[in-house]
């Protein structure tokens, strides 16, 4: 159950990240507490759990709940974008996986943006503004690239946008545990019960601590 469950965390950090892309691109605003989490998974290199990339089961409280939603009905008219999102982000994580020498540029840069980070804050501006460079310099070099639909008006706007491309790095790092995880696109199909049991474990646990 173990296995199913971690997996059920790093799906919910996936969907987490899709939904604040998603808000970012359609509103100009998200909570500044689920950015912080993406912000803060980059930066966690050697876990020794999976919660610890997230900084804590709780942390992901948003995400387990648009995957309970999703692994109940498959469709919600309210996740549409939010499923196509997590979906393109399942799919541009495996072409990087391939990519060795992208992935060391990668490694190299979270490390000095860390120290960044550690400077001033996890949703300083700066930082924002140096993920989404280190993401438009590696993952937006592939033909597949992501694309976000929202307000022209909030799309167009420098901090918007490096808040967005940074939630969409957040969501590779969650899809990268994913795959180590053991985690495939087909369990999302054919393991949807297991999946499903463990979000739900998840989320009364994480409800019932809070009470």
């Amino acid at each position: 159950m173990s296995n199913w469950r971690d997996q059920a965390l790093a799906l919910a950090g996936i969907f987490q990240s899709a939904v604040l892309v998603e808000r970012l691109a359609k509103t100009g605003t998200a909570p500044l507490e689920q950015l912080e989490t993406g912000v803060y998974s980059l930066f966690q290199i050697n876990p020794d759990r999976a919660e610890d990339v997230f900084g804590g089961a709780d942390r992901l409280l948003p995400g387990l709940q648009v995957s309970r939603q999703l692994l109940r009905s498959r469709q919600h008219p309210e996740y549409t974008d939010c499923l196509r999102y997590a979906l393109s982000i399942l799919y541009l994580q495996r072409q990087l996986s391939r990519k060795s020498d992208l992935l060391a540029i990668i490694g190299s840069r979270l490390e000095k943006a860390k120290v960044q980070a550690d400077h001033f804050n996890l949703t300083h501006e700066n930082v924002f503004s140096n993920l989404a460079g280190v993401y438009s310099d590696t993952l937006s070099t592939f033909r597949f690239r992501i694309q976000v639909l929202g307000d022209f008006n909030f799309l167009q706007q420098q901090r918007i946008a490096n808040q967005i491309r940074t939630m969409l790095f957040a969501g590779v790092r969650a899809a990268t545990l994913w795959r180590q995880l053991g985690g495939r696109r087909l369990h999302l199909l054919f393991q949807r019960k297991k999946l499903l049991a463990a979000t739900d474990e998840l989320i009364a646990r994480i409800e019932s601590s809070n009470v």
